[in-house]
Formats: structure tokens, sequence, C-alpha cells
């Protein structure tokens, strides 16, 4: 399960971010940064490949089936099990053609604890934006207009996120984010073996405030460390 998430930088740092990471020049999407508390059905920072060059861009995230009868159904699908993506009828054509990461520098997971639910915000070790593997739709509406959205693949639990819960958002390297993002690439069995766990040794957590349950709070305390 991957249900909240991050982007804390600011405008100037994404852009950079995509120049040196994507080549890309430009980023067009209308969003707010930093976001401390980025939840469904809210918009994220998206980048997908034409086969030649990378496009930065905003999805809405809840996946739509472009067959959907009710674009509702996205709030059901914010996240997609790498293990069965081939599987589902609604996730299969996206991952044939429309694979995308979604971009991110902490993710937010509910531990078990005596007394109740504590939220820990989990990052990679150098605290840098990393991104998730997912995958995106087109949907057409009644009046013509289209809606773009997005799912979050995610896997089982590596050493480290095991005590904290039991999956976890795919993080891709440099390595499988090319993998992924290059949509030459139709081999489905090549696709799905690099959906793996990341490297446990390369992420840390600690706990935050309960206000992050809510979408509605969105500011730099949801990130402070409690003790």
């Amino acid at each position: 399960m991957c249900g909240r998430f991050t982007v804390s930088v600011s405008k100037e740092e994404l852009v950079d971010y995509l120049k040196e990471e994507y080549q890309i020049e430009e980023f067009v999407g209308d969003i707010e940064l930093p976001r401390y508390n980025i939840a469904p059905g809210q918009k994220v920072i998206s980048v997908i490949s034409d086969g030649t060059q990378h496009r930065a861009g905003l999805l809405q995230w809840g996946f739509v089936p472009f067959f959907a009868k009710d674009e509702s159904i996205g709030n059901k699908m914010i996240n997609a099990k790498a293990e069965t993506l081939n599987e589902k009828p609604s996730f299969k054509p996206s991952l044939t053609h429309k694979r995308c990461v979604v971009l991110a520098d902490s993710f937010y997971e509910w531990k078990e604890e005596i007394g109740g639910k504590q939220p820990m915000r989990i990052l990679l070790k150098d605290q840098k934006l990393f991104p998730m593997a997912g995958l995106w739709s087109t949907y057409t509406r009644e009046d013509g207009t289209k809606l773009y959205t997005c799912s979050i693949i995610t896997t089982s639990a590596n050493s480290f996120m095991t005590p904290i819960h039991n999956r976890m958002p795919v993080i891709l390297n440099h390595e499988t984010r090319a993998i992924w993002l290059d949509t030459n690439n139709k081999n489905i069995n090549h696709l799905m073996s690099i959906l793996t766990p990341y490297d446990a040794n390369q992420m840390f957590a600690y706990p935050v405030s309960n206000m992050v349950n809510s979408p509605k709070n969105d500011s730099i305390s949801c990130i402070t460390k409690v003790v």
C-alpha cells in the first residue's frame, strides 16, 4: 500500500532535477510546491516517454481504465500489485503501452504499535527525489473531455519495511527506470522482473505526527520528527 507521499522540494529544485535526470527542459504543470501530504485524487508529478524523449506533467492519482463506466472507480485503484499486473484487465493494456514514474522524496506508512497506528515517514538515505513505478491511463468522459490518471505499483516489503508494513511502492534505480520508461520494450516478463523491493540498506524512517492522517493537513509539520 502507498497512500500518501511527499515532494518536499521547491519548483526550482524540481526543474533542476528534471533537467539533470531526464533531460527535460520544461515542466508544464500547475502545482504548488513543496507538498508534504499528497493524497489520492490529487495531481501528482509524473514522467513518461514517447520513445525518443521524456516528458513531465501532472496525472490524477487514482487509475481510471479507458473502459470504465464511472470515473469514481479511480478512488479504489490508487495502487497496483506488481505480482498481478499482467492478470488484471484494468492494468494489462497500460503495462504494455502506458508506463510512467511518479516522483516523490518520501512516503508514509502506518506502523502497528501498542495503543494504535504510528505514522512513519520513509525516505532514501540520500533524501533526494526518487521515481516510483506507475501506470497511466486516458479516460474519455461523455462530454468528450479527457481525464489522465495513474496508479502507483507496489511490491512486497523489503527487510527494512517489514516491521512497518508488508507492502511498499516499487522504487526504481537509474537502470530499472530506463527499462520501465522505454516504450519500445514490450517484453512483459522483463518488465515485471524489475518490479522488486528497493535496497533495504538505502532506506531510513522516522515517526511523524498524526496530522498526516488527514489530507487537509499539508504543511512542513507533517514531516517533523516526533519523539
